[in-house]
């Protein structure tokens, strides 16, 4: 059992999300060989049981710069699970010599701080089209439609939870927002965006337990204390965590999400 502690942020469930709905989209821009069998060997070698962060997406000769947090993971037997900025997806990858086609995509429908939902359509539909091309250099993926459109991807290794310094994306607060889990005294401290903050916290199989939060009592801009605000939330309570490569999300007992991403 260790001590640690950490903040909380929220994401909105909005009513409805018509650019997530990928079911249809993903059987519409399957191609024929998807669900089949046939497996190449390259095409798995390259994907399967890592992390790959994704960099950036290319869509009629424009690139989108990925939000942190986007990422997706392919298990050996073909199962996919990801991030797509904001929203965790799931769906079945087949792989054919140098291809791979996802297959039944599905997504949550949330809205997050400073993630726009229009690069995860984008991300979603170029995923979703049909076989896709694998090139792999080194620690570098691309991954190619039959139209040229591209998903620029890098492996990743989780950073640990302890040690590291965890930048809040979500909620915004212009990147001054930041908290570091200190091994050795158990405490979490760093800056709720406007007022610096310290509490323990108690890290046990997925979920860490936070003490009372000590502040300053600093006042800043309106959108820093609402940042601020939804942060100490998290606090005096237990909160489930996971870390996904250089992304911690942390949970709250209602359900409401804080997200960081490691320092550079």
């Amino acid at each position: 059992m260790d001590t640690l502690g950490t903040p909380g942020t929220r994401q909105r469930r909005l009513p409805a999300l018509a650019a997530l709905t990928l079911i249809p989209l993903a059987a519409a821009c399957g191609s024929e060989d998807a669900g089949s069998s046939s497996v190449g060997a390259g095409a798995r070698a390259s994907l399967s049981d890592a992390r790959w962060a994704v960099d950036q997406v290319t869509v009629d000769g424009r690139k989108k710069a990925a939000p942190d947090g986007a990422w997706l993971r392919i298990s050996g037997d073909g199962k996919v699970e990801g991030n797509l900025g904001c929203n965790a997806f799931g769906a079945r990858a087949d792989f054919a010599d140098g291809h791979v086609s996802f297959d039944g995509i599905q997504s949550t429908e949330m809205a997050c701080d400073g993630v726009p939902a229009g690069f995860e359509q984008t991300l979603a539909r170029t995923l979703a089209d049909g076989d896709l091309t694998t090139g792999k250099d080194g620690d570098k993926l691309t991954l190619t439609t039959k139209d040229g459109d591209r998903v620029a991807l890098t492996r990743s290794e989780a950073a640990p939870l302890k040690g590291t310094e965890w930048t809040v994306t979500s909620p915004d607060a212009d990147g001054r927002a930041h908290l570091t889990f200190d091994p050795k005294t158990g405490q979490v401290g760093g800056s709720l965006g406007c007022n610096r903050v310290k509490a323990t916290a108690t890290v046990r199989d997925g979920s860490i337990t936070l003490g009372t939060a000590s502040t300053t009592r600093m006042m800043c801009d309106t959108s820093l204390m609402t940042a601020e605000k939804k942060l100490l939330g998290l606090f005096d309570s237990t909160v489930k965590y996971r870390v996904d490569g250089q992304t911690l999300t942390l949970t709250s007992e209602n359900g409401e999400t804080v997200r960081a991403t490691a320092g550079k």
